[in-house]
């Protein structure tokens, strides 16, 4: 089997299932994205240890990841409060007094690449549950709103392909050429043309979540800071000298190189709708 031709299966089976998951309700939306932040976690945390940068515990720490996303999801879904943090906390003290027992060469190194890993990867994938739950409908009902989301990973797909597409036929100018040598600024300005076109669309179908210059500035944010996580991950990978970060996706590599534009799109997204919302 040809790589482009794992690679176009693997993607349309991802996408089915991701899409599926977050349009069907908002505990589909949890499992999937529980999974995604301790595989990638797990991804990271292996890679470091590869390259003997630290010793960590991989399945203690992308549980962590998973107990902070669960800790947002719950905060904002339910009327719990604050104390949906509170297994995350345990875990965040874990994280220091265990270092004290293990051992280890090194324990600041190990803190600062497992802190890293939660700040990198499960922040946010956290702050992904923002997306749905970002307001409240009339009457203060906690409503779950699958568009917003779905509409950030469309954006985030019709960037990355409308780039790809427009870079490798009309591609010149190099964007950032020290990190990633094949990316242009023509191929970033067809990604941003089409996402913009994609953002009218869901303006057309889902007048009553934004108006068409909302849609249009979330999908902006998408594409801008999707195209900086991309670069960041692009950054990582050549400083360890890797091409995949995994294999787990036949014909894309690893989690976190199918999901390095969300790592800074969501944070991003996050604060545009915070912002959004305080001015509504």
């Amino acid at each position: 089997m040809s790589n482009l031709f794992k690679r176009i299966i693997t993607g349309v089976i991802f996408v089915v299932i991701l899409a599926g998951a977050i349009l069907y309700n908002a505990y589909s939306f949890l499992v999937i994205f529980s999974i995604i932040t301790f595989a990638g976690l797990r991804e990271f945390y292996s890679l470091i240890e590869t390259a003997g940068k630290a010793e960590i515990n991989k399945a203690v720490h992308s549980f962590g990841g998973f107990l902070l996303l669960a800790g947002f999801f719950l905060y904002l879904s339910t009327r719990l409060g604050v104390i949906v943090f509170i297994p995350f906390l345990i875990y965040f003290l874990y994280l220091f007094i265990s270092q004290l027992y293990l051992k280890k060469e090194d324990p600041i190194q190990n803190w600062a690449y497992i802190v890293l890993g939660q700040l990198y990867i499960a922040l946010p994938f956290a702050l992904l549950c923002l997306l749905p739950f970002y307001r409240t409908d009339p009457g203060n009902v906690i409503t779950y709103h699958p568009e917003i989301p779905f509409a950030f990973f469309v954006f985030i797909w019709i960037n990355d392909s409308g780039a790809y597409i427009v870079g490798s036929t009309f591609g010149r100018h190099r964007l950032f050429e020290r990190i990633s040598p094949k990316k242009s600024w023509e191929g970033f300005l067809g990604g941003v043309l089409l996402t913009i076109i994609t953002a009218y669309m869901f303006a057309y179908y889902f007048p009553n979540t934004f108006s068409s210059w909302e849609w249009i500035g979330m999908s902006l944010v998408t594409v801008i800071f999707g195209t900086l996580g991309d670069l960041t991950e692009s950054l990582f990978k050549r400083t360890l000298g890797i091409k995949d970060s995994g294999s787990i996706l036949p014909g894309h590599g690893g989690i976190l190189d199918r999901f390095d534009s969300v790592l800074l799109a969501s944070p991003a997204c996050a604060i545009y709708l915070i912002i959004l919302n305080s001015l509504r």
